[in-house]
């Protein structure tokens, strides 16, 4: 395929930790004829591993914010004229336990503003990086037309983007919802409970979980984000302006109600059992669980118990950074987020989009490889004690 009839992508929240992996898939594989990356954060304040440097060079790149309207303009417009063929939305606001109006405007507005820009320049393809957070928890996995009860703020704010979405004449959109993405530099929920992992081997203590060892945490491959985000595009490109009634559309998506969001799963059903025996066998810890009835006492002061352990785990992290020399400490520690703390199963049915759009997990399953891959991205980085 020439150049010429490659797609042109520009990536928002192209730095973040999904955004620079989508980067990266798109150089390695040769699929665009221009990438911009587009993020608040400057290049050299990223934390880029050296093998992202090309993929996200400063030719590539523009710093600024696409929730503000002047920003748009140098955002969208290309030097030849033409439009982009695909938007993709890594960015919006990851922390946890922030305010709503933090997430009213970095993730909700950004969306909206991406998406009303998108359709008024006739953008063929305009994907959402989501979240499953927002499926009310059930003991089978959910799929896409369960009900919705969003876990947190963050969630809630997504799900409310997507309603507003809707609501745009002319859009071509799709969003894929993601349970807990690991990988390589990984700064989340799974550096958390690493590092977490690594406190507990220094003071030589077993390592508890709340909650029991069949709590779903459904995992997906950072790399697979990337690629299953890209076919995404390429299938929402194809499917041009959106008849609902095409015979090719999935029967879900006939109700003009239904935001066009597919879950994306590897083929794991990862729960905590899985975690805690990946955990122990890459520390050589012992990883137990607290139980429902221990954990229910536990949640009747969670935030009380979790201050705790939050005190005991960052000095012990900060000792460890201190006596390993670290001058510049990355983006993970094991500081416990109250939010994702749950007593729910992140479970997830990824079948309609594996159906719908070709796509497959290369990496299906989580396990003690998954782990030592992390571990040994935060050693190359000197993040890691």
């Amino acid at each position: 395929m020439a150049d010429a009839k490659k797609p042109a992508v520009l990536i928002i929240g192209g730095l973040g930790f999904i955004g620079r992996h989508l980067a990266l898939h798109i150089h390695e594989n040769n699929l665009a004829s221009e990438v911009r990356i587009v993020d608040k954060v400057l290049p050299q304040l990223a934390w880029l591993a050296p093998e992202f440097e090309e993929a996200c060079s400063k030719e590539k790149f523009v710093q600024a914010d696409a929730s503000r309207e002047q920003h748009l303009p140098r955002i969208f417009d290309r030097a030849n004229g033409e439009q982009f063929d695909y938007v993709i939305n890594c960015g919006g606001e990851t922390r946890h336990s922030q305010p709503d109006d933090v997430y009213e405007a970095r993730s909700c507005n950004l969306s909206v503003a991406l998406g009303k820009e998108c359709a008024k320049r006739g953008i063929p393809a305009f994907v959402e990086c989501s979240t499953a957070h927002v499926y009310k928890s059930g003991s089978s996995p959910r799929k896409e037309g369960d009900k919705v009860q969003p876990w947190h703020k963050l969630a809630k704010w997504k799900l409310k983007a997507a309603e507003e979405l809707l609501k745009i004449p002319g859009l071509q959109y799709c969003a894929l919802r993601l349970p807990h993405v690991y990988g390589a530099y990984n700064p989340g929920y799974f550096a958390m409970a690493i590092c977490l992992a690594r406190v507990h081997k220094e003071m030589e203590q077993d390592l508890e979980f709340l909650y029991t060892k069949d709590v779903k945490v459904n995992t997906l491959h950072v790399k697979d984000a990337a690629s299953a985000l890209w076919m995404a595009a390429e299938w929402r490109a194809k499917k041009g302006k959106l008849d609902r009634n095409n015979g090719s559309m999935p029967a879900l998506f006939k109700d003009p109600s239904m935001p066009i969001a597919f879950n994306v799963v590897d083929h794991n059903d990862t729960c905590q059992q899985h975690v805690a025996k990946a955990m122990a066998e890459v520390f050589d810890l012992k990883v137990s669980f607290l139980g429902s009835l221990a954990s229910q006492l536990a949640k009747m002061n969670l935030d009380d118990v979790v201050d705790d352990m939050n005190e005991v785990s960052l000095q012990e992290w900060a000792d460890l950074v201190a006596k390993s020399k670290i001058e510049r400490p990355g983006p993970i520690g094991p500081f416990l987020e109250l939010d994702v703390l749950k007593d729910q199963d992140m479970s997830i049915d990824g079948s309609l989009f594996e159906s719908t759009v070709g796509w497959k997990p290369k990496y299906e399953h989580f396990g003690a490889d998954s782990v030592r891959e992390m571990v040994e991205s935060y050693k190359r980085m000197n993040w890691w004690p």
